[in-house]
């Protein structure tokens, strides 16, 4: 009953597509003008990709500390490593640069050099006065060697703040306005102010200035993403097409599938736009991944009409029948392939969620107007020339197949040993394999920007913030000396981690406050003695001091104080055994433990757990897609001997892909955690077309199996061989990104793709005919609910024929 609806289903999807073609055209061009109205509302995204859930714990504890600190991402750091910047021409230049910053409206704040002050014990007015190092400019080689030798050796309040005394680098703290660092306007002015303003500097003073800090870290990153979408499309085309032409040797079949293809682009981008998403590193991937996963439906599509032209001569009938016979197929391949994405959908990541929803909408997009535009566009054109069907004879396909089925026929045992030594290696490599929460490690390691980050690295001990929050729950609670005794005993400790910076808090500035009282004395920089603590502290609060020190490192009711370090990039596994050092460490120190409550947070942190969360969803989504496509393919087959058998030689190349990640010290990430869902959607489809095809031919063959595999093999042997090599070429046009995660992830999912293509050809043939007794028989392979590929009968010509005379499409 069904496979009567399905079959009636599609010769009305037939009538209607060939006799209402103009109305079709109309509608598309329609529905493209709309979606291309929606991409006013495409936008870059401008934060940091936030991979956990609103509502994490991770996520609450970072959202708190910005409500009460906020916003720790607003710094640019400008850095000079250089001996001739200490000289009266250049020094003054530099301290005029951060001068000119000032000026800016999108800055609010800058330290320079030029901003360090002294503070200066009034014992008539018992308070502290402010200084500055430099007054205005400095006017000889003395005055900055006195300058030098203060901050170098008196001060060390300010060390590894705006300077490195073993190095003598210089730095200056740029703070970009809070309310902007996540709009437009800081790409704007990063982008063109900010960056001119660098570049004239060191063309006039011959001076390389690194710049680094994560607004500007952000905006480069960005930008690179924007620009790579572009070149991503262009080389998708370019690939695919010029394959596409390679296979068919038709610039007509190229041009129509190039056409369906950027409809199918301009269809995802208004998706996006209409959704209201940001393109952010995943989604930018989607437009050429569309284009990669549109050539082969055009492949399948435009070969199966000029497969049926050479084989009976009638146009009108080859473009009934390329609906009616591939159209099931082709949407339930599509399904498959959306299936695979849609899983991210099911996950609280809203980064993956819409990168699930834009991929999935889009692939059935694609199908759609691959259905409808390619045998619309071939009733307007002339039958195919000879020289158009050449391609169908071509003697090296066919040489390729003819190995696969003697492979099959005589090669069982090699397989089957292949196979098992591949697993066995690959859960070998599998053991091998590291997750990786690094914010840096996929940006473009050849931009300057990634250079300066190491840069600053390796002079200041890294520059990704990691904060700690101490809630001493009481107002002005962090300003007793019990509580800021135990902050220094915590900032030691930090100080004793090679992997972080020397931490900024409160502490060091009323420790500078003390060395102040003491008259300048640098042996005097340390906490102060109960006893001196009242006065000198009644020093600070008579003070009408302009630094904001005080502000930022306090909360305005006294009850919070945050400890400010910055991370190198390191590896997750060093990172979290640093995390539970600290909290051990923490625990130990405030004590006891109902008068504070301390938490660690800050942007590094976040990603890395953001990182661990997506390795989980990754078990998780994967378990879906193999789910889903386990129960569409026990819908299809009645079989669940066939889900097994379906199944094995998709999930080998998995397995493999894992395995080679561990080898070649691929790390679990982002970015590579789509590889499995993505690769196994996709190459599950070459496994739909060879069982529907088989189970056609063992009901044409009488039920005889190896006439079966070998005539299934032979004739989907082709048309995996030609997908598999416009995927594989069309996912390596990823390699070609600067991001170490594309790259990556273009490469494993190609190799995937190609294992797949081979598991399917060699391993499923071969595991059909080692079971041939238990799973070939009428019950197993017995009707199913949907007919993927059609059996051909007698009738189909008659109806064939009977359409045509009701059909004046021609």
């Amino acid at each position: 009953m069904f496979k009567l609806f399905t079959k009636n289903f599609w010769e009305v999807v037939a009538r209607l597509i060939l006799r209402n073609k103009i109305g079709i055209l109309i509608a598309i061009i329609l529905v493209t003008i709309f979606f291309s109205s929606q991409w006013k509302n495409m936008r870059f995204t401008y934060t940091e990709a936030n991979l956990l859930p609103d509502d994490h714990d991770v996520n609450v504890i970072y959202n708190e500390f910005l409500d009460i600190f906020g916003e720790e991402g607003n710094l640019i750091i400008l850095g000079v490593k250089d001996s001739t910047l200490f000289t009266v021409k250049k020094l003054n230049a530099w301290n005029q640069l951060s001068e000119d910053f000032k000026a800016f409206d999108e800055v609010e704040s800058v330290v320079s050099l030029n901003d360090l002050q002294k503070l200066i014990k009034n014992k008539e007015a018992e308070k502290f006065d402010l200084v500055p190092f430099i007054k205005d400019s400095v006017a000889s080689i003395e005055e900055i060697d006195k300058l030098q030798d203060e901050l170098f050796k008196q001060y060390p309040f300010y060390d590894n703040f705006l300077f490195n005394t073993e190095t003598k680098t210089i730095r200056t703290a740029i703070y970009i306005k809070k309310d902007i660092v996540n709009t437009s306007a800081r790409k704007d002015f990063i982008m063109e102010t900010f960056n001119r303003k660098i570049k004239d500097f060191e063309a006039v003073n011959n001076l390389d200035v690194r710049v680094s800090g994560m607004p500007y870290i952000r905006t480069l990153n960005a930008q690179n993403i924007v620009d790579e979408i572009g070149l991503f499309i262009g080389l998708a085309l370019g690939i695919t097409s010029l394959i596409f032409f390679l296979f068919f040797r038709s610039f007509r079949a190229t041009f129509i599938s190039l056409i369906v293809v950027c409809f199918g682009v301009m269809w995802t981008f208004g998706i996006i736009g209409l959704l209201n998403y940001e393109i952010t590193v995943l989604t930018a991937l989607i437009p050429p991944l569309i284009i990669v996963i549109g050539i082969p439906n055009c492949i399948f599509l435009i070969n199966k009409y000029q497969h049926e032209v050479k084989l009976h001569g009638n146009k009108v009938k080859s473009l009934q029948r390329v609906i009616t016979k591939v159209g099931n197929a082709t949407l339930m391949t599509n399904v498959t392939t959306a299936s695979g994405f849609a899983t991210f959908i099911l996950t609280e990541s809203e980064l993956l969620k819409e990168f699930g929803i834009v991929a999935s909408l889009s692939i059935l997009a694609i199908f759609i107007l691959c259905l409808l535009v390619i045998p619309i566009i071939y009733t307007f054109l002339p039958y195919p020339q000879e020289r158009h069907l050449e391609h169908l004879n071509k003697k090296w396909i066919g040489g390729f197949v003819n190995w696969t089925v003697l492979m099959v026929r005589e090669q069982k045992i090699a397989i089957y040993g292949t196979s098992l030594v591949l697993i066995i290696a690959s859960i070998i490599g599998m053991y091998q394999i590291k997750i990786s929460g690094s914010l840096i490690e996929d940006m473009p390691k050849e931009e300057e920007f990634f250079k300066d980050i190491r840069f600053f690295e390796e002079e200041f001990d890294g520059i990704m913030p990691m904060e700690i929050m101490i809630d001493t729950k009481r107002k002005k609670g962090v300003m007793k000396l019990s509580t800021l005794k135990k902050m220094e005993e915590l900032e030691d400790l930090i100080d004793e981690i090679p992997e972080l910076s020397r931490p900024i808090s409160v502490v060091s500035l009323v420790k500078y406050s003390k060395q102040a009282y003491y008259n300048g004395n640098p042996k005097y920089y340390q906490l102060p003695t109960s006893q001196e603590n009242s006065f000198i502290l009644s020093y600070a609060k008579n003070s009408s001091s302009d630094v904001n020190l005080l502000q930022s490192f306090v909360d305005s009711t006294g009850q919070y104080a945050r400890i400010t370090t910055f991370m190198k990039d390191i590896g997750t596994d060093k990172m979290e055994r640093i995390e539970e050092d600290l909290q051990h460490k923490i625990d130990k120190v405030f004590q006891p433990a109902d008068r504070f409550n301390v938490t660690m947070t800050g942007k590094a942190l976040v990603f890395q757990k953001g990182t661990k969360y997506l390795v989980k969803n990754l078990a998780i989504s994967l378990s879906l897609a193999i789910f889903l496509i386990s129960l569409f393919m026990a819908y299809m087959f009645r079989s669940f001997k066939m889900i097994i058998v379906s199944l094995i030689p998709n999930l080998l190349p998995l397995v493999i892909t894992a395995g080679l990640m561990g080898y070649l010290g691929v790390p679990i990430k982002p970015s590579t955690i789509l590889v499995f869902s993505i690769a196994f959607g996709i190459s599950v489809d070459d496994t739909i077309h060879f069982l529907a095809k088989y189970r056609q031919e063992l009901q044409a063959n009488h039920w005889k199996i190896r006439k079966s595999v070998y005539a299934a093999l032979r004739e989907t042997g082709v048309s995996m061989f030609y997908t598999s090599i416009v995927l594989f070429f069309g996912f390596i046009v990823f390699t070609t990104s600067s991001f170490g995660g594309t790259v990556a992830l273009g490469a494993l999912v190609s190799a995937t793709l190609l294992f797949a293509m081979l598991s399917n050809l060699l391993l499923l043939p071969s595991l059909l005919l080692s079971l041939e007794r238990s799973i070939a028989n009428k019950e197993v392979m017995r009707k199913p609910s949907i007919n993927i590929i059609p059996v051909e009968d007698d009738d189909d010509d008659d109806d064939d024929d009977d359409d045509l005379k009701d059909d004046k499409i021609s």
